[in-house]
Formats: structure tokens, sequence, C-alpha cells
């Protein structure tokens, strides 16, 4: 793969901002997406904790469109398109491509359990065949505690020969490093870029060659993480990344996608910003209160938000 098109950094899964009625909200969702790019982190929206699996392939469509019709560079992209319909998959990946995406984000089909790996790679085969686009770089999304359907060594190898030009790297989020660790020795030397799956493994990514991480707190705690990885090599690395590990623990002390989404409405001072889509609901009054004396204990801020 050219080298050039190669996704690397900071990237987080976009917040999904909603109206009143629960419709998304472009608006809202340009004016994070500008912010975050200005802090240095490139956009891996309809993720996780962007409450993608509650959004339609229509919603996000039209949120991609509203993105580039903004003016949000698509290089710096990396929609997450992996759905549990194959036709959803192909059309929201053909979408995210069209519109000059560096990369898409693609978990495994998720309904069914207990799928094989023949399974797996046939289902990749087809999305790479049917979309049929040189552009198309996949990073696939290894997230099991959630998806179970895990994306093992043997059939990332297998992608990777069948299709050396369309499978880029891999998000990481099984929350073991030996697992990571384990992609990055076995497959970073074949230019497939491993990404942490959050920020309390950034620094031992980068130290093991790897390309960055995805991380939901990127919505919230761009700038110190984009520093780290900027300035991994630095003597106080050890330091930013206990900082950074702090503020992450803050968070998860909460429903996470709730809790990021008080956290941007109290410093963007617009209420709107705490909507969620149900099942999710806000952090109730006691809730937030904790989430953000805690966080004032840390100093934390998110300027020019």
């Amino acid at each position: 793969m050219n080298t050039s098109t190669r996704l690397r950094g900071v990237f987080s899964p976009v917040i999904t901002p909603f109206a009143a009625d629960l419709a998304p909200d472009p608006k809202r969702m340009v004016r994070h997406c500008r912010w975050l790019l200005s802090q240095g982190v490139g956009l891996a929206a309809f993720g996780t904790n962007s409450e993608a699996n509650s959004l339609s392939t229509p919603e996000k469509i039209g949120l991609l469109d509203a993105l580039a019709e903004a003016g949000i560079p698509g290089e710096r992209m990396m929609p997450g398109t992996g759905c549990c319909a194959l036709s959803d998959t192909v059309e929201l990946t053909r979408a995210a491509v069209r519109r000059g995406a560096g990369g898409v984000l693609m978990l495994p089909p998720f309904y069914y359990k207990g799928v094989s790996d023949d399974g797996l790679f046939a289902s990749y085969s087809e999305v790479i065949q049917r979309v049929g686009d040189a552009r198309l770089r996949i990073y696939l999304y290894h997230i099991p505690q959630v998806s179970n359907v895990p994306i093992g060594f043997d059939l990332i190898d297998r992608l990777l020969k069948a299709y050396p030009g369309a499978i880029a790297g891999i998000k990481d989020s099984s929350g073991d490093w030996n697992n990571t660790r384990g992609m990055l020795e076995r497959f970073q030397p074949q230019g497939f870029d491993v990404f942490a799956g959050s920020e309390s493994f950034l620094l031992a990514n980068l130290r093991a060659g790897g390309a960055g991480c995805i991380t939901a707190t990127g919505n919230v705690n761009p700038g110190p993480i984009v520093r780290l990885f900027e300035t991994w090599q630095g003597a106080d690395a050890d330091r930013q990344q206990e900082a950074l590990d702090a503020v992450r623990a803050s968070f998860a002390s909460f429903p996470m996608i709730p809790a990021l989404k008080a956290a941007v409405a109290h410093w963007a001072d617009d209420e709107a910003c705490a909507l969620v889509r149900p099942p999710l609901v806000r952090l109730d009054a006691q809730q937030r209160s904790a989430l953000l004396a805690g966080l004032e204990a840390l100093d934390f801020s998110m300027p020019g938000l």
C-alpha cells in the first residue's frame, strides 16, 4: 500500500448530536468535528461511542453529506461502516469512499455468534468486491466484548494475503495489550497499521511501532492525547500517560456515552449536546455533578469548544 494513504495519529468516534426530536443534528456535528480537527484529532464518526448502531444507514449518509458540504476534509475521516446487513455495509462504505474518506472502520457482522473465519472472510470479501474501488482502505474493528465476534490473527493473515491494497489496519479494542502487541509483531512489518482502542495503551502502542489510537475520550480530551502522540519519545511521556489515564478513569466511572455528552454540553454551554437516543439515558443531576467535580479536581478543561 502507498504509505501516503496511511492514517496515523489520534482519532475519535465522534459523538452524534441529536435535536429535540432525536433526529441527528448536522450543525452541531459539524461544529464538534471542526473543534476536534483544530485539536489535531481525526474523525472516526459512527464508532461505538457515536451511537452508531442507533443510527440508520440513511442517517449516517446524511451526516457524511453534511460534513462534506461543510468542507470537513475526507482524508481526516475514518467513519465506521460495519453493519449487521451486508447491503448496509456496502452502501455506507461506498458513500464514505466516494466522499474521500481516508479509510473506513469496519466491524464484522455482529448479530450471529460463533461464526467461522470462512464466514467472516466471505463477508469482508463481498464488501471489497461490491464496493469495487481502489481507494478503499479498511481498518478492521476488533471489539469482541461488545460484538462477540472476534477478529483473529488467522483471519487477518488471510485477508491481507487476498486484499493487500484494501486491508489497511485494525483498531484493537479488546483491552488486552498482549493481543495488540501480538498484532504489531506479526502484521506491522507488512504495512498493517495497528491502532489501540483507547489512549490508555497509546504510549505502549507507539513504543511498539503502532499507528496511534482511536479513543472515545478524544471527544473531550483531544489536546493532551495528541500531545502524547507527538512527543511520546520525550522524557515526560510516562507522566503524560498517567495524566491521560486519570481523565479516562473519571469518564469511565459513568456510562461513557452520556458522560462524554454531558461534558461537551457543559463546556460548550449547550444543553442539547447532552441528548442521547434510547435505550441510552442522560446522566442524572447527581451523576453529572460528580463527573464535573472529579474533572475539576484534575484541572480538566475543554479549551476553545
